[in-house]
């Protein structure tokens, strides 16, 4: 049900969405069934500033539009992290920016999950990459930073074809992203599904973290990748019910 802080705009967006959504696209984008344990809704996240003057307006910006979800609010808050190593703090969300390296990828979403519960969540995007012609344009900037936020609530993508019709959302991928930098209301309404059950315990708030890979070595089994290549997901076990989910968008 669209509702709350969306109300009749959100219906006419979903409506245009359902109609130009293509055979490609998911209608359910949840990723598995990660989510943030947390005892009341709307839950506030605290995205963590480790990013330069460069980046500050994308994460504000990002921040502001998933707070337009009913379900969730996001804060921006003085970083806890190295960027260059972007460790994860528990309860929250790391953001990073940095020269990592021609290493091939150019954002990184990771969540630490204990059974299905998300714990903590890194974002990295690669300076490496977007400074250059290709990538550093405010357009390509905006989608990736709104993107990878949006991996580390429990999102997918709506669609992996880089050449189809754009869907007009940060989690639809694009060889052009003038038109894809926000959350469009299917967004949303995932992020309702997802978020529509109460827990009796949360995993919403901070204490000391944990070590985070840094390289391609540290993500452990690749389980999934797009059609062309450019988008991948790993899998790394460190425990029972313990693993780090990375999700990995590649500079074309």
């Amino acid at each position: 049900m669209l509702r709350g802080r969306r109300g009749i705009l959100s219906l006419a967006v979903a409506l245009g969405v359902a109609l130009a959504l293509p055979a490609g696209a998911s209608a359910n984008h949840a990723w598995g069934n990660y989510h943030w344990a947390r005892t009341a809704n709307p839950f506030t996240l605290l995205l963590g500033d480790n990013v330069s003057s460069q980046w500050d307006a994308n994460l504000a910006t990002a921040s502001a539009d998933w707070s337009a979800s009913d379900v969730l609010d996001t804060v921006v808050t003085a970083g806890r992290a190295n960027p260059k190593n972007c460790r994860p703090t528990r309860g929250r969300v790391e953001v990073c920016n940095s020269k990592y390296g021609k290493n091939g990828w150019l954002g990184v979403a990771q969540i630490w999950a204990s059974g299905s519960h998300i714990s903590q969540g890194t974002v990295k995007v690669n300076d490496t990459y977007f400074n250059s012609a290709t990538y550093n344009t405010p357009a390509w900037r905006q989608m990736v930073m709104c993107q990878e936020i949006g991996h580390t609530f429990g999102l997918n993508h709506q669609d992996e074809n880089f050449d189809n019709p754009d869907l007009d959302t940060c989690m639809d991928y694009t060889s052009d992203p003038s038109t894809n930098q926000h959350p469009n209301a299917h967004d949303y309404d995932q992020l309702d599904t997802i978020y529509a059950h109460l827990d009796s315990t949360t995993t919403v708030g901070t204490s000391a973290g944990t070590a985070a890979p840094s390289n391609g070595k540290g993500w452990g089994r690749q389980v999934s990748s797009s059609r062309d290549g450019r988008t991948s997901v790993y899998v790394l076990r460190t425990g029972a019910q313990q693993k780090v989910i990375t999700f990995v968008i590649w500079a074309n």
